[in-house]
């Protein structure tokens, strides 16, 4: 199916089947919205009742995307999703974004994308677009993704320093707290009973009885009175949202008193949860995980000081304890509808996954498909950049053994092939010489050659890379030196007959060692090979655990690069051992047939000479 079709009845036509087959969903046979990105897919905020079930108003909407290996083909991105670009369902207009987190080794990253006009009850559809290794420009700015309204979003993504704000409205904090690592949403922030600040601006400001939406994923690591999350104080008035006891609450002070929301089920420790408040003339409701809680009759304070999160003030005492993760604030009422796309689609529960669906991968020719091969080799490269040095070391160790191993094996295989084409050929020709023995010659070395006149030069030097007829020359020229003794009838006495085996034997003797010369370098790759890669593992998780004791991070995403690139070294000895081992196995196996042809040879060879030179006394 072309983009452009050339008749009005051909676009009705496409247009009534797509409506039947897909109604109000994306389809692959749009436009592609730009051929410098190979490849996108489609995303679909399903708010009806088989996703997300929602029926109240959304209206503009930031969604977070989740990335991830299942999902998303880290291998044909730039390595740090510059090149990421949303597009409205008309592939025309490109939506507002941001990466908060783009972690191509692990497969992960964190995207925010600003979608217009969510409508509840309804399948809302976006493209992604990837996959351009040009030169892309510059990625939006996170406060393109956000509304004049928004005067205060963290995502917590920081290591070390103060919080940013991703608005664009500067309110960013004004000390540090201590990362958390694998948070909510990336990175997030750990409370230890010490507020953080947010000090006051006019962007910041808030009038007495304005609008305000506050919202913040939350953990509390224990269950405790008046455990503040987020306090702002002057002149004798005062806002908070906190816990007590578990328990959820808004509490306002002003010139008639301090009001506190009504208690309802208190939340769990240990426990992600979205709070949500909103205030709007004399009323304040609480929302958690986008229901709402409770309601408390009075009217925002005007406020326009510092904030503070996780307690009253940095000396105060001690306020809430736990991890918070994406606070956003906002001086407008965001609709009901919004507070619980936000709750669902940020959750990563199974809730969000029906309400955020994600299409099949398609190509800039407008195939669908997923290079499962090429993104795990991606992966691989991406894994061995966390490799250390020993690491390294133990795989260069493991490349050498292999080329080694690999040389001698292919080095073997066309050798017992050579072997096997002269065996054949001189089989062949023995059996017509076989009957009688005395056909040959023995005191003419040409007729030894070529089996008394039977076999030409080039048979001759096809037979030469035979073992069996290398034992074949062995026990001729042990005939030659008996009969020439001889002055009448050529004889073999029974002694003769056992040395001449017994030279038989030390000739095949000679040649099975010349058949498993160089083996033993497969031997080495088949047992060294693992302990090797052992070895390295074992060192790699020891620099990664004595990295975590440093510097006290326990996280998985500070655990997780070190084990993998340690893991990488016992991957390189299993890839040395693995093939040396079924390459040695064909090997032995083709050893020994040769070995055997030559035994049944010189059982053969044996019996003949004792049938056709007997002793004078027989």
């Amino acid at each position: 199916m072309t983009d452009k079709l050339s008749y009005p009845v051909s676009r009705f036509a496409l247009g009534l089947l797509g409506a039947v087959a897909l109604l109000g969903s994306v389809t692959s046979g749009q436009a592609w919205w730009d051929k410098e990105w190979t490849a996108r897919k489609a995303f679909t905020i399903d708010t009806t009742a088989e996703g997300g079930a929602i029926t109240d108003p959304i209206g503009n909407s930031v969604v977070l995307i989740r990335l991830h290996s299942g999902n998303f083909q880290f291998g044909l991105g730039k390595d740090d999703g510059s090149d990421i670009r949303f597009v409205s369902e008309d592939d025309k207009t490109v939506l507002p974004s941001h990466v908060e987190k783009y972690d191509g080794l692990m497969n992960e990253a964190f995207v925010w994308v600003k979608v217009p006009e969510v409508k509840p009850g309804a399948k809302n559809a976006f493209w992604l677009y990837y996959g351009n290794q040009g030169d892309t420009g510059a990625a939006q700015e996170p406060k393109a993704t956000y509304d004049d309204n928004d005067a205060l979003v963290y995502h917590f993504s920081e290591q070390g320093s103060p919080a940013r704000d991703s608005s664009g409205r500067g309110n960013n904090a004004e000390t540090a707290g201590t990362a958390s690592q694998g948070s909510m949403i990336g990175s997030g922030l750990r409370l230890l009973g010490k507020a953080i600040t947010i000090p006051g601006g006019e962007s910041f400001n808030w009038s007495d009885g304005g609008t305000l939406t506050w919202s913040a994923w939350i953990k509390p690591s224990n269950v405790a009175p008046k455990a503040v999350i987020f306090s702002r104080a002057e002149g004798g008035q005062s806002f908070e949202i906190g816990l007590d006891q578990g328990v959820p609450y808004v509490e306002v002070k002003n010139a008639g008193g301090t009001q506190r929301s009504s208690a309802g089920e208190p939340l769990s420790a240990n426990v992600w949860k979205n709070l949500a408040v909103t205030a709007e003339g004399s009323t304040i409701t609480l929302y958690v995980d986008g229901k709402e809680y409770s309601k408390l009759g009075a009217a925002l304070p005007a406020l326009t000081g510092p904030a503070y999160i996780g307690g009253t003030s940095p000396d105060g005492p001690i306020g809430f304890v736990g991890e918070v993760d994406e606070l956003q604030i906002a001086q407008a009422v965001r609709p009901v509808g919004a507070i619980k796309l936000a709750a669902i689609g940020q959750s990563g529960s199974d809730a969000s996954a029906k309400l955020l669906t994600v299409g099949e991968d398609e190509t800039s020719e407008g195939g669908g498909g997923h290079s499962h091969v090429m993104e795990h080799l991606s992966l691989f490269g991406e894994i061995s950049k966390s490799l250390t040095f020993d690491g390294w070391a133990v795989i260069v160790l493991c490349s050498i053994m292999a080329l080694i191993g690999w040389y001698v094996a292919v080095r073997k295989f066309f050798r017992l092939n050579s072997i096997k084409k002269g065996s054949d050929e001189f089989l062949k020709q023995w059996q017509h010489v076989a009957n009688d023995l005395t056909l040959l010659d023995h005191t003419d070395a040409e007729s030894v050659k070529s089996l008394g006149g039977k076999a030409g030069s080039k048979i001759q030097a096809l037979m030469r890379q035979s073992p069996v007829y290398h034992i074949y020359h062995i026990g001729s020229e042990e005939i030659r030196h008996r009969i020439t003794k001889s002055k009448d009838k050529p004889e073999l006495t029974s002694r003769s007959i056992q040395a001449i085996r017994a030279s038989l034997d030390g000739g095949l003797v000679r040649e099975v060692q010349r058949l498993n010369g160089d083996l033993i370098f497969l031997t080495i790759s088949i047992a060294g090979g693992p302990y090797l890669g052992l070895l390295g593992t074992v060192i790699g998780v020891m620099i990664t655990f004595a990295t975590i004791a440093r510097t006290g991070e326990v996280e998985v995403n500070s655990i997780a690069p070190g084990i993998a690139g340690a893991l990488l070294a016992t991957v390189a000895g299993l890839v040395v051992a693995i093939p040396a081992l079924f390459a040695y196995s064909y090997l032995a196996a083709r050893i020994k047939d040769s070995v055997n042809s030559m035994q049944i040879f010189i059982d053969e060879f044996v019996s003949k000479m004792a049938e056709f030179y007997p002793p004078a006394s027989e």
